[in-house]
């Protein structure tokens, strides 16, 4: 989304910065290896890592000015920014601020989730195909979302034997195409299944698993152990909105995001919010919504005119 929205506004003639607090910009881009798929025009048959080294070029060509290491400690109004850099403390005001944050991942107690070997999904993600080291060996994914599916799919690519996908839901809840890769492994489905513990000399070892009722109250009598050493919790994400919250968005208690228009805009004027951080999607909304709030934040610098915003819009409300 930040990457987006930063082509977007540089192409259209405004001086843009990205602060990133990562060591290389490009988002959870370059942990997806798998194709994306949908329309061409939203970057279908290509890998994310791909997609991450395009935006790149396209940002670097076009003269964006990238902070990476540089954490963005605060935000103040009349949009002005705090950011810890390696030389020290630097303060940045601008015309427009894009907030595309992310989100962080979601935890999941139970008795001994604090066990080395419980892990999120994503960090499971970020050892393999960032770091190539693999994050266990025999592994237990708690959740079926489009997150659960494509790191286990990925983790068996890895060389790791993923036991089993548990989910207390009654049904899978990520695409079919992503659950098919899965199921035809013969990696076992286990749905209305939710882990009880985990259980390890100073790491996990075992886990206990059990069906759960349609109140998701666990069944007794239905226990069962596996044996595994890594337990990957793909439980959901929250959107990180903690510089919204401090510059004094509006926030929807419901989703923990900042309140935006359809154009991305926040309760505070020039301050705007893409990608997870306005509420949890998937890759190719964050880059549309993106380049979306880029656009209104031209239009409101007066960089594009009303008509040629209107042109260039994409989504339409519906009436």
């Amino acid at each position: 989304a930040g990457l987006s929205a930063a082509i977007e506004a540089a192409e259209h003639g405004m001086s843009v910065g990205i602060f990133d607090e990562n060591s290389r910009p490009g988002g959870q881009l370059f942990k997806q290896i798998h194709k994306f798929f949908g329309s061409k025009e939203h970057k279908a048959k290509m890998r994310g890592f791909n997609i991450g080294y395009r935006l790149l070029d396209d940002a670097d060509r076009l003269g964006v000015d990238v902070h990476l290491n540089s954490v963005v400690m605060g935000i103040y109004n009349p949009l002005r920014i705090t950011v810890s850099e390696e030389g020290g403390i630097s303060s940045f005001s601008a015309d427009n601020i894009i907030l595309a944050t992310g989100a962080s991942e979601n935890a999941a107690p139970f008795e001994g989730w604090t066990l080395p070997g419980v892990i999120g999904a994503g960090a499971a993600q970020t050892m393999m195909n960032l770091h190539g080291v693999m994050p266990g060996k025999r592994i237990l994914m708690v959740g079926s979302g489009n997150v659960g599916l494509v790191v286990s799919f990925q983790l068996l690519q890895a060389g790791c034997m993923v036991e089993a996908v548990i989910d207390s839901a009654s049904r899978i809840g990520g695409y079919g195409v992503h659950a098919a890769k899965v199921a035809r492994t013969g990696v076992p489905f286990l749905l209305s299944h939710t882990i009880v513990k985990a259980e390890g000399s100073g790491k996990v070892e075992k886990v206990t698993i059990a069906q759960v009722d349609s109140r998701f109250k666990v069944v007794k009598g239905t226990e069962k152990e596996l044996e595994v050493d890594t337990v990957c919790l793909a439980v959901g994400l929250s959107p990180m909105s903690q510089l919204a919250r401090m510059a004094g968005c509006d926030i929807n208690n419901a989703t923990l995001a900042p309140k935006c228009d359809i154009y991305g805009h926040t309760s505070v004027s020039g301050l705007f919010a893409a990608g997870d951080v306005s509420g949890i999607e998937e890759a190719s909304s964050a880059m549309i919504e993106g380049r979306i709030a880029a656009l209104s934040a031209a239009k409101r610098s007066g960089f594009i005119s009303v008509g040629e915003f209107e042109k260039r819009y994409e989504y339409q409300q519906k009436s």
